[in-house]
């Protein structure tokens, strides 16, 4: 019988804490680790440089973003999709060419053949014992005839071995998905976003250094994480929830310019981490490693 410690190493079962102690110290397999909140950004940061926006934009998902860095992002997209569909032409067209020759081929067989069976229809005895069987052609297995020298096999590429399949690529996609969402992403459905900064003539802070940075421009609530926020599309104002559904949604009036609102004209802002559980969704690191094949 195993003795009952903290430190039995005895043990008949191998425990999961074990195996997951195992599995770190070995430099094999993926590991697993919960993001805490240090490791999220704030509620005004980009969510692709993580950093504080200086020209904010929002989605119509309301996801936050800097003007400069979406708009690369959108640039890259595009540059990628032109190379993929010159990839995909020059595969289309070689296929059509390979097509081409087959096609050819075939057709130079028929006559070949028709040729041969025509040459046999002779009027004089033909001798069969003639020709040495031992002397007639044999098929080569030499890899450089019959077309197959364009397709020499190389060991030392992935790509060009004996066992390689051909990969046919796609028609690549137009569209542009927003990289939070994954939802098609229009540069004209961007929002520019203003925030109100909380002034205090005591704080002699840099902006970027203040910890209660903005605050609602209707009841003067301090934003943060930890506060829901939305975006009025109209204006760009950022005003927190609570202000909505008590102000806002009473007449469907803008507070500060007067105008009509609609339900659309509402786009909840995305949070960044708090300390509560239920804001911290999908908050999950993975590190692939080499992963142990027996």
């Amino acid at each position: 019988m195993t003795r009952h410690a903290r430190n039995c190493t005895a043990g008949a079962v191998y425990t999961y804490h074990e195996k997951k102690k195992d599995a770190q110290a070995s430099g094999y397999g993926t590991n697993t680790q919960r993001v805490g909140k240090d490791s999220v950004k704030d509620f005004d940061c980009c969510c692709l440089s993580l950093q504080p926006c200086r020209n904010p934009v929002v989605t119509p998902d309301g996801y936050l973003f800097d003007k400069e860095s979406i708009l690369q992002y959108v640039i890259t997209k595009k540059n990628e999709y032109s190379r993929k569909l010159k990839e995909y032409e020059k595969q289309k067209k070689k296929d059509e060419t390979e097509k081409a020759e087959l096609l050819a081929a075939a057709n130079v067989t028929k006559v070949n053949d028709f040729l041969k069976t025509e040459k046999n229809i002779v009027s004089a005895p033909v001798n069969a014992f003639k020709e040495d069987p031992d002397k007639a052609e044999k098929p080569s297995v030499s890899n450089m005839t019959e077309g197959r020298d364009k397709h020499l096999p190389s060991f030392w590429i992935p790509s060009k071995t004996p066992e390689a399949k051909d990969t046919n690529l796609k028609k690549p996609d137009k569209t542009i998905y927003c990289p939070m969402s994954g939802k098609p992403l229009k540069v004209k459905d961007l929002v520019d976003v203003k925030f109100k900064e909380v002034k205090d003539p005591d704080d002699k802070k840099a902006l970027i250094v203040k910890q209660n940075r903005y605050m609602c421009p209707i009841t003067h609530d301090i934003l943060g994480n930890s506060v829901p926020c939305a975006v009025i599309r109209t204006t760009g104002d950022v005003v927190t929830m609570e202000c909505v559904e008590k102000i806002i949604k009473k007449d469907w009036m803008h507070p500060i310019t007067g105008e009509k609102l609609t339900e659309k004209d509402i786009i909840p802002m995305q949070r960044g981490g708090t300390g509560y559980a239920e804001t911290n969704k999908n908050l999950e690191g993975k590190h692939e490693r080499p992963v142990l094949q027996a």
